[in-house]
């Protein structure tokens, strides 16, 4: 090769070579161009960053192994229903993220919200959209009374477990309780001949059949805590970005995603409710979502403030194991009923593009509906919305809808996966 063709060889593999590191650094620039405020932003809300499950001091088995097999056969015992047929995962299915797509739960009747996923719940300090319980065991006691969830009372729970479950519950909580005869149904929360007989119970039944039923609540939630979000290609990506190094194919976004995620921490202002590694600050906030032609009036928060206060069952009660102390938010919640006008508690985003419809009684069927909502921000059927006008582009939406799916990853539960569900004919009528 002469001299002339040999520095065309050179200039040509020079071009070349500072093309190929041109795209690799604009391919570099694209994952690692974020300021500093905004990598902190993405640490914050990166499951890595979630801290180590909390204590309920509440709950003094939440952490028993032994609580947490016991919850999870409760869980999926459908003899804990009126009609034999409704267990816990009637409406929390494992299968699906512990929810069920429907726009309102539907147990032995129709409920009027939605039912919420249960990955990540025992890091929430409220319960149910509206808070009205102050911790997971108390949270799963309600649905067991609801009239239109299982349909049952506290006394026909302790029958229950006396007959199918004494030997796993003893282990647990010690002996059963000793009482007199009891009926067969009887509670607060129960039908008028189901009051009647409860209040004809001496008081002492009543404690040892509120004490069992408080103790179910806590099986239920030692099996419940352990339900929990696997990490999603938004977390690989964000590994990456705070290692420096660039993403693998199974963590690379794409351009619109990239632009989505800096329109949920920036303009869009998503992260004032849907913070931290849950991307949901399980506050209350009024976001003027519309009521629901034909459903009940619904205050949210502002009516489960009293709910919460005069629960038997709450941090501050007989049957839970904390020091008063320890129950903070119950003792310094906020009581503002008019600021709390349908405020309902902002689920959290993870694997939120895998479960339409949305909002608490399932308002709108689709991601693009939400948007639309939030970039109108329509005034609130009562109460003062939060909200602004975001007016976002479609190009915009269609961003933060693919940012979105980049959330979507595994549910985890440990350490053992969930049984079948043990369910009995309606006609078996008994215990």
């Amino acid at each position: 090769m002469g001299p002339v063709m040999a520095k065309r060889t050179l200039l040509v593999a020079l071009l070349i070579g500072a093309l190929l590191m041109g795209a690799f650094a604009a391919g570099r620039d694209a994952d690692a161009g974020w300021s500093k405020d905004e990598i902190a932003q993405l640490q914050s809300l990166w499951i890595g960053n979630q801290a180590p499950l909390p204590a309920d001091p509440s709950n003094r088995v939440a952490d028993d192994p032994r609580a947490r097999a016991l919850g999870r056969a409760l869980f999926f015992d459908t003899r804990l229903s009126a009609n034999g047929q409704v267990a816990c995962a009637t409406c929390h299915l494992p299968e699906r993220q512990f929810q069920d797509d429907r726009a309102r739960a539907r147990g032995v009747g129709d409920t009027a919200r939605r039912t919420m996923p249960l990955a990540g719940v025992a890091h929430n300090a409220w319960f149910f959209w509206d808070g009205r319980k102050d911790s997971l065991w108390s949270q799963a006691l309600g649905p067991l009374e609801s009239a239109v969830e299982h349909g049952i009372d506290r006394t026909r729970v302790m029958h229950l477990v006396r007959k199918h479950h004494l030997a796993s519950y003893e282990a647990v909580f010690g002996p059963m309780p000793v009482t007199g005869p009891l009926p067969q149904r009887a509670g607060p929360q129960s039908d008028e001949a189901g009051r009647a007989a409860w209040n004809a119970l001496p008081d002492s039944d009543r404690v040892a059949i509120n004490t069992v039923f408080a103790n179910v609540g806590k099986a239920i939630a030692a099996y419940e805590r352990q339900i929990r979000f696997g990490p999603s290609r938004f977390d690989r990506y964000v590994e990456a970005v705070l290692h420096g190094r660039e993403p693998g194919a199974d963590a690379r976004l794409t351009a619109d995603e990239r632009a989505g995620l800096k329109l949920f921490i920036g303009r869009a202002q998503c992260t004032q409710c849907h913070n931290g590694p849950l991307f949901s600050d399980s506050h209350f906030h009024n976001t003027g979502v519309p009521a629901v032609k034909d459903l009940p009036a619904d205050a949210g928060r502002a009516s489960a403030i009293t709910a919460v206060l005069a629960d038997e069952f709450n941090c501050l009660g007989r049957y839970s194991d904390a020091k008063p102390s320890q129950c903070s938010e119950l003792r310094f919640m906020s009581k503002d009923t008019h600021q709390l006008t349908r405020a309902y508690k902002p689920p959290t985003l993870r694997n939120v593009a895998l479960r339409p419809p949305y909002m608490h009684a399932g308002q709108y069927a689709t991601l693009e509906e939400v948007l639309d909502h939030y970039s109108r921000a329509p005034q609130s059927p009562a109460g003062h919305s939060e909200i602004k006008p975001l007016r976002l582009s479609q190009r915009e939406r269609r961003q933060l809808i693919a940012f979105l799916g980049t959330l979507s990853g595994p549910v985890l539960v440990a350490p053992e996966s969930a049984p079948q569900a043990t369910k009995l004919s309606s006609a078996s009528g008994g215990l």
